[in-house]
């Protein structure tokens, strides 16, 4: 007769199979109860590298060792690190040895990934948790005492734990998963056309721009035919430059005297002051004018 282990508690005794001792269904048992919660998400090197880190340490760890590359552009990733690497964090205070911080974040995982790939409802899930911690956790069965990773205070903890971290924001991990959002577009492309280079015809830039007469003058390069005109100029200013220069020495008052100067400044005064008294006349008369037509109409008012 041999008695078995549920999720819920011992089964009663059965008949043994035919060729098999208590001490081989044992091992057998045993092989099952190590396959709970396997393969380990995180190894026991891993776990024991995390250990000697401080808090930036273990989210930038935990980061490389899950693989996460997009943590400042991708809101999902940035809120699976927060998990787990919270998950850890509480698991430190707890305490636990490398095997039970292996089963816990392992535990972790899985029930992410259930929800992720078989839709697990929330009450599948408190199930699903209960079964794993029947037998991970203590049990009623004294000879299963070898197998259990934590105790009861422990496995209390550990439910208190996801009751409050995943459970009472169970509807906000199933948006993540499910629903699709719109991508935010933190980028774009802009074609620039680069000015080209200062040859003409085209301009400087804004920026390095000078006045035409300057850029005509200094910058732009001279025209075939402006050169030919400057070499016939050059060519020919020896011959014009010695009359030129007489006329520039000569004093333009030569041939007149005093009295002829005298002359021509008082006639010039004299139609100067002329013009002047004659537009001072009509100014005064059209203004008498006007308060001769005032006077008139008070007279007659």
């Amino acid at each position: 007769m041999s008695q078995g282990t549920t999720p819920w508690g011992p089964t009663p005794a059965g008949p043994t199979p035919a060729g098999t001792t208590p001490e081989s269904e044992r091992d057998t048992e045993f092989q099952e109860h190590e396959k709970i919660l396997s393969p380990d998400f995180l190894s026991a090197e891993q776990i024991t590298d995390l250990l000697t880190e401080d808090i930036d340490g273990v989210q930038e760890k935990l980061g490389t060792f899950l693989n996460f590359k997009n943590l400042e552009t991708c809101l999902k990733d940035a809120i699976l690190l927060d998990y787990y690497v919270s998950g850890f964090l509480w698991a430190r205070g707890m305490d636990f040895s490398i095997i039970q911080y292996s089963k816990f974040m392992t535990l972790l995982a899985m029930l992410l990934q259930n929800l992720k790939t078989l839709h697990m409802s929330l009450e599948d899930s408190i199930k699903w948790l209960g079964e794993v911690m029947a037998e991970i956790g203590p049990t009623h069965s004294q000879k299963s005492e070898d197998w259990n990773i934590f105790d009861v205070k422990q496995a209390n903890a550990i439910i208190d734990y996801l009751k409050i971290s995943l459970f009472q924001h169970y509807k906000l991990y199933e948006f993540m998963f499910f629903s699709a959002r719109e991508e935010i577009v933190i980028g774009t492309e802009q074609v620039i056309e680069v000015v080209k280079s200062a040859c003409s015809p085209f301009p400087n830039p804004l920026e390095e721009g000078i006045s035409s007469d300057i850029y005509s003058a200094f910058i732009e390069p001279p025209t075939t035919l402006d050169t030919e005109m400057k070499g016939l100029d050059q060519e020919q200013s020896p011959e014009e430059s010695q009359p030129e220069t007489d006329t520039s020495n000569m004093d333009p008052l030569v041939g007149f005297t005093i009295e002829d100067i005298k002359s021509v400044l008082d006639q010039v005064t004299d139609d100067i002051l002329i013009s002047i008294q004659t537009e001072i006349n009509e100014k005064l008369q059209i203004q008498e004018e006007a308060f001769n037509a005032r006077i008139e109409k008070l007279k007659k008012a």
